[in-house]
């Protein structure tokens, strides 16, 4: 029997503590099958030597104590892809892309969504955060949701609190920039699915791109390095909609690698500088007039962190706010071979708004 194809995208750095759960995970799917590229942005904590070491059964996996559901180990050894090999004839596969530079969230997804489209027989695509663990019968209902759609997202649950939700969709402020998570927080159980039509983007950690969308509005805008690249990609989409497969369920380690806020967590200055910086490059690229009341709001929550002692997280704020240099502490966090690429400047382009 043949099943139908989904390519999945997985860009890794430093993430040798969420890997296998996610990779793990995927491979228990059935009904589908299943093209992983994992993409990893030169990470120096050894992932992609775990990675191999766990394919080649020379690290037997053992299942984190806290995913919310039961998960027997794919069988090893397990064959690597490199980009130029096909793919087998049957089954899943993973294929390991080394970038050699760290260019950011959008650079890691565009290699793995460029590898994927050279094979005509997938034509969706899942971009999905490593720190994330897939129930075995999601990606089934990824590729049996209904077609004509641009994006697809589905329900994000926090993984240790896997009763609440971290976000349905997104929302945009268009005054200020800000980004809204539909169902932040809210009972998985007592809350309803949300209209797509009522949503502006789909959430990067798991989002389902179609080939229509791929081709027409073309790969992710590399500018922002970090937050923002799928909200612009949404506001590309031309006519394509948004959908919505409720059945689509992943549980989602949030913030693990760069420090987002999660419930009850701030943010780091990492997180805080690339936010507030691609906010106000996205405003600058799709609302321009909104530029003051975007500056006015970061001057707020800078004032509400300095309040509350938190200078160097207010700082940060209004240095990426500025477009002015990071502070020391985040540009530590990057090699020195990838700091021009995270903190050059935007590239100039308007685009037309989209809904």
């Amino acid at each position: 029997m043949s099943f139908p194809f989904l390519g999945v995208v997985v860009v890794t750095f430093n993430s040798t503590d969420v890997i296998l759960d996610c990779l793990e995970s995927l491979l228990a799917a059935q009904g589908v099958r299943l093209a992983i590229a994992v993409v990893d942005n030169a990470s120096v904590d050894d992932t992609t030597g775990l990675i191999r070491a766990w394919a080649s059964g020379e690290r037997p996996y053992v299942p984190a104590d806290d995913l919310p559901f039961a998960l027997r180990p794919a069988p090893k050894p397990l064959r690597l892809l490199a980009e130029r090999d096909p793919l087998p004839n049957e089954g899943h596969s993973v294929a390991l892309i080394e970038t050699g530079l760290n260019g950011g969230f959008a650079a890691g997804v565009n290699r793995g969504l460029a590898y994927l489209a050279g094979f005509p027989e997938i034509e969706r695509f899942w971009v999905l955060n490593p720190d994330s663990a897939v129930p075995p019968e999601t990606p089934r209902a990824v590729v049996e949701a209904p077609g004509g759609f641009g994006l697809m997202g589905g329900r994000v649950l926090y993984l240790d609190t896997p009763d609440r939700i971290q976000i349905d969709g997104g929302t945009i402020n268009r005054l200020t920039g800000v980004t809204g998570n539909s169902g932040l927080g809210r009972s998985h159980a007592a809350t309803p699915a949300p209209d797509p039509a009522a949503l502006d983007f789909i959430t990067g950690a798991s989002m389902v791109v179609s080939r229509t969308f791929y081709e027409a509005a073309g790969p992710m805008k590399e500018d922002y390095f970090l937050y923002y690249e799928e909200v612009d990609w949404a506001l590309r989409r031309g006519n394509l909609p948004l959908a919505y497969c409720p059945q689509a369920i992943v549980y989602h380690r949030a913030g693990t690698a760069i420090g987002s806020p999660t419930l009850g967590r701030p943010a780091s200055p990492f997180s805080l500088y690339f936010k507030h910086r691609g906010r106000m490059r996205f405003l600058r690229r799709f609302f321009p007039w909104s530029l003051p009341a975007g500056l006015a709001y970061s001057l707020a929550k800078a004032g509400q962190l300095a309040a509350r002692g938190y200078g160097r997280e207010a700082w940060t704020i209004m240095a990426g706010s500025l477009g002015l240099p990071p502070p020391a502490s985040v540009r530590a966090r990057l090699a020195p071979e990838a700091q021009a690429l995270a903190f050059g400047r935007p590239k100039a382009q308007m685009r037309p708004e989209t809904r």
